[in-house]
Formats: C-alpha cells, sequence, structure tokens
C-alpha cells in the first residue's frame, strides 16, 4: 500500500519501498514532477520527471531551512548506492556541513584560471567597466598559458616574474596594467566564493611618471599647418574636434548628433572614463565644423567611418603619425641648423600624400652625414592633445579648478600636472628674486 504525506516543501510525498521493480514500474507524470519517499529511509526520496528522469535526492534542515541534497540519477545511480551517499550526506548534517556547500567549495578549489576569468568577464568586465574589450584583449594576450590551471596553484613568485618579462618586452605601463587585471580577477573570485588567497597582492607596481608633454606655444604652428594639409576631411575635422574641446579620444570618436544642443552650443557626452556625464561648451570654430559636417551627412555619428556610415570612425593612427611627420618636417625646414637636411633628402616641397616616404629620405639623409635630427613632434600621443589643451588653459590663467571642470576631472589630483605647466609666475619670482641678488 502507498502512504500520502504532506511537507512543508511539497505537496504530496507517496511513500514506497524502493527497489529495482518499484522504481521502474513509476508512472511518467503528463507534465511536472512527481515524488517518492523511501518507505526504509525516512529522509531518502525520489522524483520523476516528465521526461521519465528519475533523481534521488535527501531532504534535510539546515541552519534552519529546509535543503534538497541531490545524490544522483536513476539507473546510473543504485538504490543502494543511493542509501549509502544519504548516510554520507545525513553523517556531514549532524557534523553541522552543508554538503551543497562542501560541493561547491570543491568546484571552487578546482575552478581553473580560465573559468575564473571568464566568470569575471561576464559577472563583472562587460557588465560596469567601459573598457572591458582591454580586459579581454590583454589576458588573452598575456594569460593564456594559465587558462587550464588550477587558480589556487598558480604563485606569487610565477606572478611576479611574468610582471617583470611583460616590463622588460612591452614596458612598465603594460606591466603595471597587467598586475591590476591579475589582481582584480583574483578579488572578484574571493568575492564570489573562492577561499583561497589572491598571490598578486603584496606584488608592487613600477613607479609611473606622469607624462607632461603637450604642443609647445613654438610648435603649435607646424601642427595646425600639417593639419591643414590633411586630405581626408573627417580625420581633419576629428584632430581638431579634439583641439577645441579638450574631450578624450575615445568620447569624440563616439560624439552623435543628438548630444549636440545647437541652442545652448553645448555638447552633452553622456558618460566619461569616470562615469559621470559632461557638457562641453563649444566655441564658434567648433560649431562651424559640427553644421559643416550636419549638412553633409545622414550618419548618427558625428565622425563616421568612411567604409561604413553606421560605425564610428577607426582609421586615425595612421593619419597622425603623417601628421606629426609632416609638422616635424616643416620645424626641421624652418631650422637653420637642420633645412639642408630637407634640401638633401632630394625633398622639393614637402607633400602630403607622400610624407612617409619623404621622411624616410630626410633621415637617410641626416644619417649619412652622421647628423642627428630632433624629434620635433614625432614623439606626441593623441592623448596628449587633451593635456594641450588644459596646458594652453593655465598658461593664461585659469584656475585648476576651471581647468578640472572643463577637462571632466572627477578628482582635483587629476588636475594638479598643469600646476606645474605654467611656469611663468615661476619665472617671474626668479627674476625678482636674481635682481635683488645680484643688483
Amino acid at each position: 500500500m502507498r502512504h500520502q504525506r504532506g511537507t512543508r516543501t511539497e505537496e504530496k510525498l507517496t511513500i514506497i519501498k524502493f527497489s529495482k521493480a518499484s522504481i521502474q514500474s513509476l508512472e511518467v507524470p503528463k507534465s511536472g514532477k512527481v515524488y517518492y519517499h523511501d518507505e526504509k529511509e525516512r529522509g531518502l526520496s525520489l522524483y520523476i520527471t516528465s521526461k521519465g528522469k528519475i533523481t534521488f535526492f535527501a531532504r534535510k534542515r539546515i541552519n534552519s531551512r529546509d535543503i534538497r541534497i541531490v545524490l544522483g540519477n536513476f539507473p546510473d545511480l543504485t538504490i543502494e548506492q543511493a542509501r549509502k551517499k544519504f548516510h554520507e550526506a545525513r553523517g556531514l548534517v549532524a557534523m553541522g556541513q552543508d554538503p551543497h556547500e562542501e560541493k561547491r567549495k570543491a568546484r571552487e578549489m578546482n575552478k581553473t584560471f580560465g573559468q575564473a576569468f571568464n566568470e569575471y568577464m561576464e559577472r563583472y568586465s562587460k557588465k560596469q567597466k567601459r573598457s572591458w574589450k582591454y580586459d579581454e584583449r590583454e589576458v588573452n594576450k598575456f594569460l593564456p598559458h594559465w587558462f587550464k590551471r588550477r587558480i589556487g596553484s598558480i604563485s606569487k613568485a610565477e606572478i611576479q616574474r611574468l610582471i617583470e618579462k611583460v616590463h622588460d618586452e612591452n614596458g612598465l605601463y603594460q606591466a603595471n596594467r597587467l598586475l591590476e587585471r591579475i589582481r582584480h580577477i583574483y578579488n572578484k573570485t574571493i568575492e564570489w566564493g573562492w577561499e583561497g588567497t589572491n598571490p598578486a597582492i603584496g606584488i608592487k607596481k613600477y613607479k609611473e611618471k606622469s607624462r607632461e608633454r603637450f604642443v609647445l606655444p613654438n610648435e603649435m604652428p607646424y601642427l595646425l599647418k600639417a593639419l591643414e594639409a590633411e586630405h581626408n576631411q573627417t580625420v581633419k575635422d576629428y584632430f581638431w574636434m579634439l583641439l577645441l574641446t579638450g574631450a578624450r579620444r575615445t568620447n569624440t570618436l563616439h560624439m552623435r548628433w543628438e548630444e549636440i544642443n545647437w541652442e545652448m552650443k553645448v555638447w552633452t557626452i553622456p558618460m566619461t572614463k569616470n562615469g559621470d556625464s559632461q557638457k562641453v561648451p563649444l566655441i564658434g570654430k567648433a560649431m562651424e565644423i559640427l553644421q559643416t559636417r550636419k549638412s553633409k551627412t545622414h550618419s548618427p555619428w558625428v565622425f563616421p567611418s568612411d567604409d561604413f556610415p553606421d560605425q564610428p570612425l577607426t582609421n586615425f593612427k595612421r593619419p597622425w603619425k603623417k601628421l606629426l611627420q609632416l609638422a616635424t618636417m616643416y620645424m626641421w625646414k624652418d631650422d637653420p641648423m637642420y633645412s639642408e637636411m630637407v634640401t638633401d633628402g632630394n625633398i622639393k616641397s614637402l607633400n602630403y600624400k607622400h610624407t612617409e616616404d619623404e621622411f624616410k629620405k630626410i633621415q637617410r639623409a641626416a644619417k649619412k652625414k652622421n647628423i642627428t635630427l630632433p624629434i620635433g613632434l614625432n614623439d606626441l600621443h593623441l592623448h596628449d592633445i587633451r593635456r594641450t589643451f588644459g596646458s594652453y588653459q593655465a598658461i593664461t590663467g585659469a584656475s585648476l579648478q576651471i581647468i578640472g571642470k572643463s577637462l571632466g576631472h572627477k578628482s582635483p589630483l587629476s588636475t594638479q600636472v598643469y600646476a606645474r605647466l605654467n611656469l611663468d609666475p615661476v619665472r617671474d619670482s626668479i627674476e625678482k628674486a636674481t635682481a635683488v641678488m645680484f643688483g
């Protein structure tokens, strides 16, 4: 005879004597699950689904809550094996342990670095970081040899050696960013339940020097002259917009027409690097560029790709390199010490189309004469344009508060570099002091 018993989590449990024959004779329900309780072992149960799948489980109360401990599927797990696992689970519960938690811990301890990284990307990086693609790219580039390693098997010494290798081959900035990513992956894995320790803790980053390069007043005319020679109007306007707004290059690349308030002459960046929106005033020349572009495009992007108008501009790196080379050649040509190199390099007149070839010719001519040419503007990074914008504000007397607001800085520390760039007050003080010193 089969008996019925009510429970807290299932409406009914049919009590039967678990045997191979009784289980094989169970009727498959049309939908949902039907539950059965073992007549011999109180607490040992099973359920059968509408697809005929039969699963043994134990019901226990742990830490004031009812839980179901899945033991395995019939017939892969025999009745005898199910009863044995049931007693093992009951023994763990008697000692105050949660079998589910123990299994989870076992899985966590066997987790590979690759699994931890994938979890980091899906649960955190892609959801909360605008720069998640850099996480994906850099870890796949430098750490694929760890993907099959258990995360707990990677030692502090291994990480230290790897960071030193990256430093020697790729530079200190790359090494520091990779160390930060490794440390954060471990921190998040610990936050999500892994009970190991973070082996990246205690490894020191390399000391980074704050970059202070910007376009100097004597260099600016050459940069603007070279910019006017740029053939690609979209690229040309993009570089101009960086100079006129001081906005970050990625925000400017992703500028959309819907973000422009034509009446107020304001560009609202929905989200910047620091997670906030920013309102950028647009001066006359910036508005002229935007108005001209608006009349000639149907793309939602202010600076669309030439090949794919429904996507933003991406191919600006080579034009930037050519721009700096041409500006540098203009500087050499105007410098009496190096102007002959332009002639000796067989350059009749500097031409934007042949910039790269002409630049190499001049370098070869200088090398033959054992002359070291000035680097000119070739060491300028695209991000230095943003620093240039802030630097000229400092030079013309703007306060650090105003500079920080115009650049969208969240922390005053980010703006401190501009206090070092305006040397006019320092120069004035030195002139006054030396005048007194020397009568």
